[in-house]
């Protein structure tokens, strides 16, 4: 009867340290979901910013050669990503795509002037950047005529992008938030099944240290197994998503992935260790009485 009794508490256990651990897998899971989102649009938002783009427009009469020097100078400009020249005759290439007709024959002339189309970084692609870099680039440089960019459309695409990161990061915080609360709960309600196991050892003269440990221990562990179950199910997750959608691959950085899944870990461990000591010293000032209620 005695080793029922004991085979079946450590099923009980068992069970509960197997729902714990799940547990705390499905929230960081979550967490870690809001995190690649995060990063993704942090991605997304440097890829759209990148690709906006500087049309600067050169005098008919410069030399290829001269423009090929402005190049040079332009791509070593700190705040510049990369260039692209493009000449009268690429120009009217470009355009006869997009019109669908020899334009050149009907006229019997090229009207295009040759260009150099700048791509800024992404940390410079503000109206005040841009407007600093479009003054000293005309001022400095005689060939160029004209630098045109849509200015509607940077001003539009830096506000609609600082609304939509802003919101997603006070909705990651507060999620955050209820996460820890959840996990919490879970490793109270997991400590609470071993309450008298604690206070039984704490009567037979064990000291709070030794006490904690083992189930500091175990809960450190339930943290870590729940934090690497979540990154599995998160890279699989990342798998799935570059399978149906190829385009996404552009916005992929191993680096922030890695940051992410370390983020996950490091919760799941600090978290879980930080509620297991909680909720067990709780339970070891508790007088016998009070595990009844």
């Amino acid at each position: 009867m005695e080793e029922f009794e004991a085979s079946d508490s450590a099923k009980k256990t068992k069970t509960i340290y197997i729902s714990t651990v799940f547990g705390i897998a499905m929230v960081l899971l979550m967490v870690g979901l809001l995190g690649l989102i995060l990063v993704n649009v942090n991605n997304l938002t440097r890829y759209v910013k990148e690709n906006i783009v500087l049309n600067v427009f050169l005098d008919d009469a410069t030399h290829e050669t001269d423009v090929l020097q402005l190049q040079k100078q332009l791509e070593a400009n700190p705040m510049v990503k990369q260039t692209l020249y493009v000449s009268k005759e690429l120009a009217a290439q470009n355009l006869q795509k997009d019109l669908g007709k020899d334009f050149v024959n009907f006229l019997g002339y090229n009207p295009l002037p040759q260009s150099i189309d700048v791509y800024l970084k992404a940390d410079y692609t503000n109206d005040a950047d841009i407007e600093k870099f479009k003054t000293e680039l005309l001022k400095n440089n005689p060939i160029v005529k004209e630098v045109k960019y849509e200015k509607s459309l940077v001003e539009q695409m830096n506000q609609n992008l600082t609304s939509i990161t802003l919101v997603i990061l006070a909705f990651t915080g507060i999620f955050v938030v209820v996460s820890v609360a959840l996990i919490n709960n879970t490793i109270r309600l997991a400590i609470y099944s071993q309450r008298f196991l604690i206070k039984s050892m704490q009567l037979v003269g064990a000291t709070k240290g030794f006490i904690r440990k083992p189930f500091l221990l175990y809960g450190i562990w339930h943290g870590l197994l729940g934090g690497l179950i979540a990154i599995i199910i998160l890279i699989g997750t990342l798998y799935l998503a570059y399978q149906q959608i190829p385009d996404l691959i552009i916005l992929r950085n191993y680096t922030e992935f890695g940051i992410v899944f370390a983020i996950v870990i490091g919760m799941g461990l600090f978290i879980a260790g930080f509620s297991t000591f909680l909720a067990v010293n709780k339970f070891l000032r508790l007088k016998i009485y009070d595990l009844y209620r």
